[in-house]
C-alpha cells in the first residue's frame, strides 16, 4: 500500500467512523452518547499512555482499558445497533493505516562505490554481533576488507594507518564510541562513512536511518547505497556523534544499569536519584541560557549533535534530523522541596560553553571522561559523508512523525494530495524547541 493510498484510507475511515458514531448517538440516545463519551475518554487515555513514559504511562493504559470495558458494557446493555461498533472499528483501522502513511524511506542520491573500502569491527560490542552475523565473511563477499580491532591496540592509529594505505571508504561496526572514532577520521579526509549497527543500542544508526536489525545488510551501503551529509558534534576538540552529558547523566553512563538506557529513560530517573541523596555534580556547572541569563547549577545537562525529540510526543528519545547544523541543549534542575519535578528546558544553538572551578566529569557518547573547563561544545555542519544501504529507511523514526493530533490530520490531508511525508516536518524541525 502506498503512503498516499494509506492517507486517503485514514481520512475515509475517520469520516465514515465519525458519521456512524454520530448516527449511533442520535438513534440510541442517551446510551449512544454515553458510550461515545466513554470511548473518547478511553482514546485520550490511550494516547497519553502512548506518548508518556514511566509509571504515569501504566496508569493511563489501565484507565483506558477500564473505560473501554465500560463502553462495551454500555453497548451490550439492551444492544446498540451495529453502526456504533462499526464506527469504532473504522476509527481503529484508521490508526493502523496512519502508521503506513507517515512511514518514510528516503531515496538518497547515488554515489560511486569505494574501490578500497574497509570495515573495522569490535568483536566485543553488542554481545559479539559482528561475529554472530559473520560480518567479516559477508564483507569479503562484497569486496570490503574486514579489520578486527584487537584489545591493546591503538584503534585510532589503526584506522589512520588504513587510510594511509589507501582506504577510500570507512565502515565502523561497533558501539557509538567506535562509530565516533572512525567518523572523525573519515570526516578529516572527506571519505564516505557507513555505520554498521553491531553495538548494543546503536543510537547513531537509529537516527541515521540504518535498520538496526540488519547488521549484514548495512554493508550494502558501499555496494548500492545512497549518500547524505550529516553533522558531527565537538567537545574540547573531541568528536561525538550522539551526545555529551554533565551531572547525573554523566554519572549514569558509568553505571552498568543505565549505560544502555534510552535518553528519555535516563531523564525520567532524575527525580528519584536526586531524592536519594545524590547531587549529580562534582562542583558547580556554570552556563548561559538562550536569554543570556547565567546559571550556576543543574542536575542534568545534555548537549547533543542536533536536537532530540524529548517532549510528550511519538518518537521521544530520537533526533528527527542530523543535518540541521545545531546542537541540542537539554537542562533539568533539581526537584523542588516538595518533590515536584523540575521543568525540562531544551533549545538549539551552534555553540554551548560549560564552566566550572576545575575539571568536570562528563559522558561522551557513553564514555566516562574528565575535561578541564571552560569547555566549548560546537557543531560541525555537514562534516560527515554517510552512506546508507538502499533497503534501509535513510531517516530517523521521528523524521516525519506528527507531533500531535492536529499536526497528524493536516499531514494526512497533504499526503493524500500527493505531498511526500518527509517534506511535512522540516519547518517544525527547524524551529527552536521549547519544553516545559
Amino acid at each position: 500500500m502506498s503512503r498516499r493510498v494509506a492517507a486517503v484510507l485514514v481520512l475515509l475511515c475517520l469520516a465514515a467512523g465519525a458519521g456512524l458514531l454520530a448516527y449511533s448517538v442520535v438513534v440510541e440516545f442517551p446510551r449512544g452518547l454515553i458510550a461515545l463519551g466513554v470511548l473518547v475518554l478511553a482514546a485520550l487515555a490511550a494516547w497519553q499512555g502512548l506518548i508518556r513514559t514511566g509509571p504515569p504511562r501504566v496508569v493511563r493504559w489501565v484507565v483506558a482499558g477500564l473505560l473501554l470495558t465500560a463502553a462495551m458494557a454500555v453497548v451490550l446493555v439492551d444492544g446498540i445497533r451495529p453502526a456504533g461498533l462499526l464506527g469504532v472499528l473504522l476509527v481503529a483501522l484508521s490508526a493502523l493505516a496512519a502508521k503506513r502513511a507517515f512511514a518514510v524511506h528516503l531515496r538518497l542520491p547515488g554515489a560511486p562505490r569505494p574501490t578500497q573500502a574497509v570495515v573495522v569491527y569490535n568483536v566485543k560490542s553488542g554481545g559479539g554481533k559482528a561475529v554472530s552475523s559473520d560480518l567479516a565473511e559477508q564483507a569479503i563477499r562484497r569486496g570490503i576488507t574486514p579489520r578486527q580491532l584487537q584489545p591493546g591496540e591503538d584503534w585510532e592509529q589503526v584506522v589512520r594507518g588504513l587510510v594511509a594505505d589507501g582506504a577510500d571508504g570507512l565502515m565502523a561496526a561497533g558501539g557509538d564510541g567506535t562509530q565516533a572514532l572512525v567518523a572523525t577520521i573519515a570526516a578529516e579526509h572527506d571519505l564516505p562513512f557507513a555505520c554498521i549497527p553491531a553495538g548494543t543500542r546503536n543510537h547513531f544508526a537509529l537516527d541515521l536511518g540504518v535498520d538496526r536489525d540488519d547488521v549484514v545488510g548495512a554493508l550494502d551501503a558501499f555496494v548500492d547505497g545512497g549518500e547524505k551529509r550529516v553533522d558531527l558534534g565537538e567537545v574540547g576538540g573531541r568528536v561525538f556523534v550522539n551526545n555529551v552529558s554533565f551531572g547525573l547523566y554523566a554519572e549514569a553512563v558509568q553505571s552498568e544499569g543505565y549505560r544502555d538506557a534510552k535518553i528519555r529513560t535516563l531523564l525520567d530517573t532524575v527525580p528519584t536519584t536526586v531524592s536519594s541523596g545524590r547531587d549529580g555534580a562534582s562542583g558547580q556547572l556554570r552556563w548561559t541560557d538562550p536569554d543570556g541569563s547565567s546559571h550556576s547549577s543543574a542536575v542534568v545537562i545534555l548537549v547533543s549533535n542536533n536536537v532530540y525529540r524529548l517532549g510528550k510526543v511519538i518518537g521521544s528519545g530520537t533526533r528527527p534530523r542530523l543535518d540541521a547544523g545545531v546542537l541540542g541543549v537539554s537542562v533539568m534542575g533539581a526537584p523542588s522541596a516538595d518533590g515536584r519535578r523540575s521543568r525540562l528546558r531544551q533549545w538549539a544553538t551552534p555553540e554551548f560553553v560549560i564552566d566550572s572551578d576545575g575539571d568536570v566529569p562528563l559522558g561522551v557518547d557513553g564514555e566516562a571522561l574528565r575535561m578541564p573547563t571552560p569547555l566549548t561544545l560546537r557543531v560541525r555542519p555537514g562534516a560527515l559523508r554517510v552512506r546508507i544501504a538502499s533497503q534501509h529507511p535513510g531517516a530517523s523514526p521521528s523524521y516525519a512523525q506528527p507531533t500531535g493530533i492536529t499536526d497528524a490530520l493536516g499531514g494526512l490531508v497533504r499526503i493524500a494530495r500527493g505531498a511526500d511525508p518527509a517534506s511535512l516536518t522540516h519547518s517544525a524541525q527547524n524551529r527552536t524547541p521549547s519544553i516545559g
